[in-house]
C-alpha cells in the first residue's frame, strides 16, 4: 500500500530515481559502482569526503600498495585514478561533500536524506569503510583562521609543497608517511610531537630519522604548537613549546600540516535497524544486512572470516551488487556469468 506522505515527499526528492546508491567512494564503493553498471543498473556514489578514494586518498596517496591482484605495486592515488576510470565507463553519478541524515521507506524504494538534497533509490549498498571520518584539527585557537591559508589538515596533492618548508604535527602513520614522502620535495621539513614515542611503523621512523641525521628535517619530541606568526595576511612560522620546560622556540614556515589522526563515526547509518558490533555492520555471506534492500561490503562489515583488506572487499562489493540487482530484477540471476562473454562489453552473451 502506498504511503501519501512517503509519495509526496518522493516528489519533491532533488534527484532521479536509481537501482543501487553506494555510500561511500573508497575503492570498495567504487568497484561496486563499476559492477552495478556492468550488471545493467543504473547507479550512485554518495561519500562525506570532498574527493573519491576513501582512505587512499585522504591518509596515503602517495603510499604503494602490493596486494592489489593484477599489480606487482600501484600507488594508492594510481589505484583510486584507475578505479574511477573504471567506475565511470557506465555512467553513474557521485555526489560528495554530503552527510547522510536520513532515510525514508515507502512504496519500494528508499529516499537517502543528506544535507544538501535527497537521493531516491530501490537498493543501497554501504561500503563506507570506517564510516564518515574528518581530520582531527589542533586545538589550539590561534590555528583556526589559517585552515586553508597555510594549516593543511589533508594532502591531495605533495607536489603544492614542493620549494616550501613545512611542519607536520603529530607522531602516527600520517605524520610520518608525509614527513616521507615530502623530505625531497620541500626546501625543508620539520616534524613535531608532544611525546617521544612514535605510533609509526618502524621502517618509515627509521627512514626519517635518516633524514634528520642528514639535516634534511628537524624533529622536534616534546613539542606543541604555541602560536602561528604571519605577516597579517600569510603565514609565516610557528611557535612551538617544549611541553616539560615550557622553553619556545620560533620556527620558520611556508606550510603546516596537522597530522593528528582522524575522527570517525558511522552517523545516521546507526540508526537504521542494523545489526552493529563495535560500529560494524554485522552481514551474512551474501552481504545483506538483514534489512531487505540495504546491503554492505568492505572494512564496515563484520562476519565470520573477515578481512579487512581491499582485495577482499572487491569481491565483497560484486557480491552486493548481484544480489541487489536480483533483489530488484529478480528475473535476473544472481551469478552474473564471465565479463569475457557479456554483451555489454561488446562480446557474444552466453
Amino acid at each position: 500500500m502506498a504511503h501519501p506522505e512517503f509519495d509526496y515527499f518522493l516528489r519533491m526528492t532533488t534527484h532521479d530515481l536509481v537501482d543501487i546508491t553506494i555510500i561511500g567512494g573508497g575503492p570498495t564503493g567504487l568497484f561496486a559502482r563499476f559492477y552495478a553498471g556492468m550488471r545493467g543498473a543504473t547507479a550512485q556514489i554518495i561519500d562525506a569526503l570532498p574527493q573519491l578514494g576513501g582512505q587512499l586518498t585522504a591518509l596515503y596517496p602517495e603510499k604503494y600498495i602490493f596486494d592489489v591482484a593484477g599489480f606487482p605495486k600501484i600507488l594508492a592515488k594510481d589505484l583510486v585514478a584507475a578505479l574511477v576510470e573504471q567506475s565511470r565507463q557506465f555512467g553513474g553519478t557521485e555526489h560528495l561533500n554530503q552527510e547522510v541524515i536520513g532515510l525514508e521507506q515507502g512504496d519500494g524504494h528508499f529516499v537517502l536524506r543528506t544535507s544538501t538534497g535527497d537521493f531516491p533509490s530501490r537498493s543501497i549498498v554501504i561500503a563506507a569503510g570506517i564510516g564518515a571520518f574528518s581530520p582531527r584539527r589542533l586545538p589550539q585557537a590561534c590555528a583556526a583562521p589559517w585552515y586553508g591559508r597555510g594549516v593543511d589538515d589533508v594532502v591531495l596533492d605533495p607536489e603544492r609543497y614542493r620549494g616550501k618548508r613545512v611542519i607536520i604535527i603529530g607522531g602516527g602513520d600520517s605524520a610520518f608517511d608525509w614527513a616521507q614522502q615530502l623530505t625531497g620535495r620541500a626546501t625543508h621539513v620539520t616534524l613535531a610531537h608532544r611525546s617521544d614515542r612514535f605510533r609509526a611503523h618502524g621502517a618509515t621512523v627509521a627512514d626519517v630519522r635518516r633524514f634528520a641525521d642528514e639535516g634534511k628535517v628537524d624533529i622536534f619530541t616534546y613539542h606543541e604548537l604555541l602560536d602561528v606568526v604571519s605577516d597579517g595576511e600569510t603565514l609565516t612560522g610557528v611557535v612551538l613549546r617544549e611541553t616539560k620546560t615550557k622553553a619556545t622556540r620560533e620556527v620558520v614556515v611556508d606550510a603546516v600540516l596537522p597530522m593528528l589522526g582522524y575522527v570517525s563515526d558511522l552517523g545516521e547509518l546507526a540508526n537504521w535497524g542494523l545489526t552493529l558490533v563495535k560500529d560494524e555492520i554485522v552481514v551474512t555471506s551474501q552481504m545483506e544486512t538483514g534489512r531487505p534492500g540495504i546491503y554492505a561490503a568492505g572494512d564496515v562489515t563484520t562476519f565470520p572470516g573477515k578481512l579487512k583488506l581491499i582485495a577482499a572487499g572487491f569481491g565483497e562489493a560484486a557480491t552486493a551488487v548481484n544480489q541487489a540487482v536480483h533483489w530488484i530484477y529478480p528475473e535476473k540471476k544472481v551469478a552474473p556469468g564471465h565479463s569475457s562473454n557479456m554483451a555489454i562489453f561488446g562480446q557474444t552473451d552466453d
